[in-house]
């Protein structure tokens, strides 16, 4: 299992590797046009494709470091270099954003005259680089990196169907306020991806419980997991980074002499279930006072009932 598993991560970053050549690459192509082309719309859909790129940078750099042993400062590895990532993703294309949408206000007001067939073509080229790099994606490992990465894709593709439809217009009626329209649409679609990636990245920095897991049903599961376990409390789950759920808890044993087993089906279910890989638990007799939440010490030096 352990080798299939490295297989399938070796070509999970390989993957992300040529997506991101292959988006980058037509990234500074569309931009290049753009500029000659004086589009905004295209330079404004390449700036959702460098999105593209940065997000696919993150993942591929995520693959590469949790493979990366852990360090006597760094007990998780270097993991947490997807946090660091999607940060600067995230101020870097609000930034980008904030550009956009000033040159664009600009040029509503005074439009200059813009090459649709040009715009036209490029745009025409990013939608096919846009449809090729989403199908490489979904045939890869499909983690939380590449789905992530799959979800920017899917928003480009409408980034460049908007730069087609500025090109279209622009050619067959001669509008040109259409290109600043388009381009702040894009921005639209650049917002709500950036800030999605920045809630979901707050959210691990504040160890928060990972979306589509419950607390109560993870305690009501753990008691029924094994005969012995009577109560679970202190439960704590978080994610170390988007491939690296965590999770500690106190177990309310009836005897402790069935711990072992009890923990082994505990971390059994946990990691099935809920792709926790990295639970820590801890045994208590059930006759424990647990109603204290902050009085870990109690439970920890207890060890029988009177």
């Amino acid at each position: 299992m352990s080798t299939d598993h490295d297989h399938a991560h070796t070509s999970s970053i390989k993957t992300l590797l040529l997506a991101l050549i292959i988006t980058t690459g037509f990234a500074v192509v569309e931009a290049v046009t753009g500029w000659l082309a004086n589009s905004l719309a295209l330079i404004g859909d390449a700036g959702h494709m460098l999105t593209d790129s940065l997000s696919l940078a993150v993942g591929a750099l995520a693959a590469w470091a949790s493979k990366r042993p852990p360090t006597a400062r760094l007990s998780y590895g270097w993991q947490r270099t997807e946090v660091l990532g999607a940060l600067f993703n995230v101020i870097f294309m609000y930034a980008i954003v904030a550009v956009i949408i000033y040159a664009a206000i600009k040029r509503l007001i005074d439009t200059p005259d813009v090459e649709g067939g040009s715009v036209l073509l490029v745009g025409t080229l990013g939608l096919l680089v846009n449809i090729g790099v989403a199908w490489l994606l979904s045939r890869g490992e499909q983690t939380l990196n590449t789905r992530g990465a799959m979800l920017h894709v899917m928003g480009d593709l409408l980034g460049s169907v908007a730069a087609v439809g500025s090109g279209i217009v622009v050619l067959a009626t001669g509008w040109m306020p259409i290109d600043p329209i388009l381009s702040i649409l894009i921005c639209v679609l650049i917002l709500v991806s950036s800030t999605k990636l920045l809630m979901e990245t707050l959210r691990v920095v504040m160890a928060g419980v990972p979306p589509g897991l419950s607390l109560d049903r993870i305690r009501q599961d753990l008691v029924e997991v094994h005969p012995a376990i009577v109560g679970v409390h202190h439960l704590h789950v978080w994610e170390v980074s988007s491939s690296t759920r965590a999770l500690s808890a106190h177990i309310e044993m009836d005897s402790l002499d069935e711990w072992q087993s009890a923990l082994d089906a505990a971390a059994e279910y946990l990691a099935r279930e809920f792709n926790i890989d990295h639970p820590t638990l801890q045994p208590e007799l059930s006759c424990v006072d647990s109603s204290r939440e902050g009085d870990h010490a109690l439970a920890h030096s207890r060890t029988g009932c009177s």
